[in-house]
């Protein structure tokens, strides 16, 4: 009973991280930007991939797969965002400027070209 139950939950998770990780695909096609396509793949990626390596823990049943996959998840969640934000900021300093239809540009007066 528990070791189908275990089986059940690792599917829903493999399946609603397959559905991030589509998200984050169709968004990096989709997107108007280098930051809106940035934001969908760190966001939704790390989401995805963070899940199905939780899938993988619980299924798996050993505690070394199990450790090694949920360091994997801390190390997604650790360094995407930071990785997205470096990125973005990198490319707004060499001139990859918003989309017309983003909101405002708030790195408009933080970051200097030199």
């Amino acid at each position: 009973m528990m070791a189908s139950l275990l089986t059940l939950v690792s599917a829903a998770l493999v399946v609603i991280g397959a559905f991030f990780a589509l998200v984050a695909s169709i968004g990096l096609l989709r997107l108007p930007d280098v930051y809106t396509r940035m934001h969908a793949a760190s966001k939704a990626g790390t989401m995805g991939s963070g899940l199905l390596l939780i899938a993988l823990a619980i299924h798996a049943g050993d505690t070394g797969t199990m450790s090694r996959a949920l360091a994997g998840v801390v190390f997604f969640l650790l360094t995407a965002p930071i990785s997205a934000h470096l990125l973005a900021k990198a490319a707004y300093s060499v001139g990859y400027r918003l989309d017309a239809i983003s909101v405002r540009d708030e790195m408009a007066e933080n970051v200097t070209n030199d």
